[in-house]
């Protein structure tokens, strides 16, 4: 099994490497964490299937549910600072990169959208979001959010995402059905976090419909 592999599928390999290293399995996942929230350039790394993962191995006794807590948090509330920084110093000029292998064009748009529409909230939201809640502290970079302001919500979307995810899998991560139908939960989830985002973005293409179509607004 190649590196990548590996690291794109680790949800189903955890059990495994946390026996295999031991106490190194949560420096595994706090890299992993921060990796894919921290660059624009990892969306694709497993977030949610990873800490219900987790959840389930710490009901199990495997890994200390405290620990992977306050570890995984850390690296959530950083790697999201570390993004909004990288925005910062990139600045608008971003918006006009193109698609690529290692730039997501799309999801920057979708996170743009979202954080115009919902504001500093965003950065509470889109930690349910895949794809999203790599680029959200980067949107918020670009706009030069306040730093106090976005640490306030960084540490709350932190924390909601990791303490429940966490939870979640220690509290049914265990269940028969749970674990042989988990790619098909996980798909459920992460259709049901995008809801909101393309709530927000039908709206906004409708209200410029509207506006491209009201004479009063075009002039």
């Amino acid at each position: 099994m190649s590196v990548l592999s590996l690291v794109l599928h680790l949800d189903q390999h955890l059990a495994e490497l946390a026996h295999q290293y031991g106490a190194w399995i949560y420096g595994i996942l706090f890299a992993l964490i921060f990796a894919e929230t921290g660059f624009v350039v990892t969306p694709f790394l497993p977030g949610d299937s990873l800490l219900f993962v987790a959840g389930a191995l710490a009901s199990t006794g495997n890994l200390n549910p405290w620990v992977l807590f306050g570890s995984l948090f850390v690296a959530a509330v950083l790697g999201n600072t570390s993004n909004y920084w990288i925005g910062r110093y990139l600045g608008p000029r971003v918006f006009h990169w193109e698609q690529s292998r290692w730039f997501n064009r799309r999801a920057l748009d979708q996170a743009h959208a979202f954080y115009v529409r919902h504001g500093a909230p965003t950065l509470v939201l889109a930690r349910f979001m895949p794809m999203v809640r790599t680029f959200a502290p980067f949107v918020a970079g670009v706009g030069k959010m306040a730093h106090v302001q976005f640490q306030v919500w960084n540490a709350l979307g932190a924390g909601l995402w990791i303490a429940s995810l966490l939870a979640c899998g220690y509290v049914f991560g265990n269940i028969p059905m749970v674990q042989h139908n988990l790619a098909l939960i996980m798909a459920g989830v992460v259709v049901v976090s995008l809801l909101p985002l393309a709530f927000a973005l039908v709206r906004a293409r409708i209200a410029r419909g509207r506006q491209a179509t009201d004479p009063k607004q075009q002039r």
